[in-house]
């Protein structure tokens, strides 16, 4: 008997006969026996293998550790929700010069829209414009924008009917054009209805310029007012240059002297009732009846004259008849219109404006115009650019005072 060869161990190995030969008392001391010699292969020392040698179980597999959780996103915190905040009361605020009222009238196209660089009308901007297909547009001309300062000014909102009275103590000096070309210009440019009254005693010709029509006249107006209740009633005795309305005077001599005032007051109360605008051509003269039912009830006054020795002497004279009998205040207000038709360079022009700028609000020269030259119907496309300007100016010192 011998004592197991494993460093420690005690166990006494019985060698009896027919045995063979073992160092170690079993397989796990020779395994660790071998594991101290640095390596075995199963042989003892002696060379021979023990019989009783065990094969080494299989090691179990070890299970694959269980998958770890992915992390994912933290929790949001809770968060209280925010105190009610007091309804505050809408005010009105400025913003680009408008106040803002927090209503529906605060969306209007002025407002909301971007501005629009706007089409040049005339000159080498409007040929760039039409050449590149409106790619190019180097915007108006400083014509072109006083052009639109002035229609701007024609529109201005008119809240009633406004009576517009044209006269001249002298015939030939273009009264008849200015009330037909400013009544085409007022109709053009404006949404509301514009009408023109021939109140001329003497068989006028202002339809005969605008339409040519004067088989119904104010005459047949007259007979038949107290049936007149709607527009299209009105429209039976007028007829139409463009958007102008016309009402032509009676051509027969003899009945057009018994238009007098009262007549008149009684065709503008209808006219008032269905037009925005009523321009009346008073006709040569101020003494006749229906001339002063037209002073007594114009809200504007222009007279025509000329920049010659008669024509600008009858105008002033007419300023100043209107002064002795009573309508100062109307003169004051009044506009000077020019028609330089006939000029003369011996003529001081520049006097004769600063005479009557120093009696009436304004004074306008029409330039002259072939077409107007004519006496023939009237048409505003045919006219002169600056003849076409004057006229807009002219309509704009009339409407500055529609919402005076």
């Amino acid at each position: 008997m011998h004592q197991c060869a494993l460093p420690g161990c005690e166990v006494l190995i019985d060698e009896g006969p027919g045995k063979p030969a073992r160092k170690y008392c079993s397989a796990g001391h020779r395994a660790a026996g071998r594991r101290l010699r640095g390596g075995d292969d199963g042989w003892d020392l002696d060379g021979s293998v023990h019989p009783d040698l065990e094969a080494e179980p299989e090691k179990a597999p070890v299970p694959a550790p269980p998958p770890r959780p992915v992390p994912g996103p933290p929790p949001r915190p809770v968060v209280p929700p925010p105190p009610p905040v007091p309804e505050v009361p809408r005010r009105p605020v400025a913003s680009m010069g408008v106040d803002l009222t927090g209503s529906a009238a605060d969306l209007t196209d002025d407002l909301i829209v971007r501005q629009r660089v706007s089409r040049p009308t005339s000159g080498w901007r409007r040929a760039v414009f039409t050449v590149t297909g409106g790619r190019v547009n180097p915007g108006l001309s400083e014509a072109d924008e006083a052009r639109q300062v002035l229609l701007r000014r024609i529109r201005r909102h008119l809240p009633g009917a406004h009576q517009i009275a044209v006269s001249s103590l002298k015939g030939g000096v273009g009264k008849t054009t200015v009330s037909a070309v400013l009544g085409l210009t007022l109709a053009e440019h404006r949404g509301d209805r514009v009408v023109a009254v021939d109140a001329n005693p003497d068989a006028g010709t202002l339809a005969d310029r605008l339409t040519g029509e004067i088989g119904v006249t104010v005459r047949q107006m007259l007979e038949n007012i107290d049936s007149i209740d709607s527009l299209t009633a009105v429209s039976h005795y007028t007829s139409l240059a463009g958007r102008l309305q016309v009402l032509a005077s009676e051509q027969d001599p003899a009945m057009s002297e018994a238009f007098n005032r009262a007549e008149y007051e009684q065709i503008c109360a209808v006219l008032a009732r269905f037009y925005n605008i009523i321009i009346t051509d008073s006709g040569t003269g101020l003494v006749h009846s229906a001339m002063e039912g037209t002073l007594a009830l114009a809200d504007s006054l222009i007279v025509v004259g000329s920049p010659t020795v008669d024509g600008a002497s009858r105008a002033s004279k007419t300023l100043d008849w209107l002064v002795a009998h009573g309508f100062a205040e109307q003169v004051a207000d009044a506009v000077v219109v020019l028609s330089c038709d006939r000029v003369s360079p011996e003529i001081d022009r520049e006097r004769v404006r600063t005479h009557f700028r120093s009696r009436a609000r304004a004074v306008i020269e029409i330039p002259y115009d072939p077409h107007l030259a004519t006496g023939g119907r009237l048409d505003l496309a045919a006219m002169r650019a600056p003849t076409r300007d004057a006229f807009l100016e002219l309509g704009a010192l009339i409407a500055d005072e529609f919402s005076a």
